[in-house]
């Protein structure tokens, strides 16, 4: 572990003006990744600014209607929060797909948006990687890239995002609260990540200094047709290999509103607003579902050891909108994977 500075900031114009006043700095909240990343020596923050006396922990109802959930409450404080398995139960089973429970005790909400890619080769400081040395190049492009991107990947990098709380809050239309020394915005959750292009060493669009402060989720939580598919190489503890988050809202059996996003197959939480739009006004059958599917991959590339993903991601597509119409719950990722749905 490398030396580093600490301070406790106790408000967050405080945080603002450490974290500016020192060169190679960061902001601390749970630490569930920036931690490891230091331990690995792919982060090397000189000084880290404290968050944890910050008072942005609250989960409350925002000014529009919807729900406010503060930057520091903890991924388990929001997917257990009354409020969010009532009105909002897509984030919550979401968030329980992930991680641990030790790591959802520890890990916040706006750290979950900033955890970087678990790439092994962003890991590897023994191999070229574009995301931690811009310009060195990209050793998953023809080398062991199964967990790799299929979908909005460039030449210079091709790692995926690995939060599936984040792909609930795309599907939700979130948007995030920041602030920084130019002052408060807001930012539409499809705006927030990134897609690698020239630039894969920036995974967000925040400036420099700012900080994520809540997460607002609108009126609409699509609590009554909704699901989260995660498919991966095991039943618990694992990033997905492809994962769907799926709403709808039903008028008997035609799909009136349609969201849609994936996990694991890009740079960012994956939305398809094209499937969405082919799915609204159309029956809730599994052949307007595999319409949708075929839209989603439309444009995916395999890489070699991540083809499979293109057939998975098209199958978990029309199993998730299956499930979400239905509310069925059974996750069997072999039984699955052995079906021709």
């Amino acid at each position: 572990m490398n030396s580093f500075t600490l301070t406790q900031a106790t408000a967050i114009d405080e945080a603002l003006r450490d974290k500016a006043s020192h060169d190679n700095s960061a902001y601390l909240g749970g630490g569930t990744n920036l931690i490891d990343l230091m331990k690995e020596n792919v982060a090397r923050p000189t000084h880290l600014t404290s968050l944890h006396k910050l008072p942005l922990s609250q989960i409350e109802r925002a000014p529009d209607g919807g729900l406010r959930l503060g930057a520091l409450a903890t991924n388990a404080e929001t997917a257990y929060h009354p409020e969010v398995e009532k009105h909002y139960p897509l984030l919550s089973q979401t968030i329980l797909a992930g991680a641990t429970p030790q790591l959802r005790n520890m890990a916040t909400n706006g750290g979950n948006l900033m955890q970087r890619t678990r790439c092994y080769y962003f890991y590897d400081l023994a191999t070229p990687c574009n995301k931690r040395e811009p310009g060195t190049g990209c050793s998953a492009i023809g080398g062991y890239n199964r967990i790799h991107a299929i979908l909005g990947a460039s030449e210079q990098c091709i790692a995926t995002h690995p939060s599936d709380m984040c792909v609930a809050l795309a599907a939700l239309e979130a948007v995030v609260q920041v602030s920084g020394p130019d002052g408060e915005r807001r930012i539409k959750f499809e705006d927030f990540h990134r897609l690698p292009g020239e630039r894969p060493e920036l995974d967000n669009t925040l400036q420099p200094g700012e900080l994520i402060t809540a997460v607002d989720l609108p009126e609409k939580g699509f609590a009554k047709h909704f699901t989260y598919l995660k498919l991966r190489d095991r039943t618990s503890y694992a990033f997905a290999a492809v994962s769907v988050a799926a709403a709808l809202e039903l008028d008997g059996n035609t799909i009136r509103e349609a969201r849609l996003a994936l996990g694991g197959v890009a740079h960012k939480p994956w939305r398809s607003k094209e499937a969405e739009a082919l799915l609204v006004g159309r029956p809730a059958t599994v052949e307007t579902f595999r319409q949708a599917a075929d839209q989603v991959v439309n444009g995916a590339v395999g890489q070699g050891s991540n083809d499979f993903k293109i057939e998975l991601a098209r199958r978990a597509v029309v199993r998730a909108l299956k499930q979400a119409t239905e509310m069925n719950y059974e996750l069997d990722e072999n039984a699955f994977l052995n079906s021709n749905p």
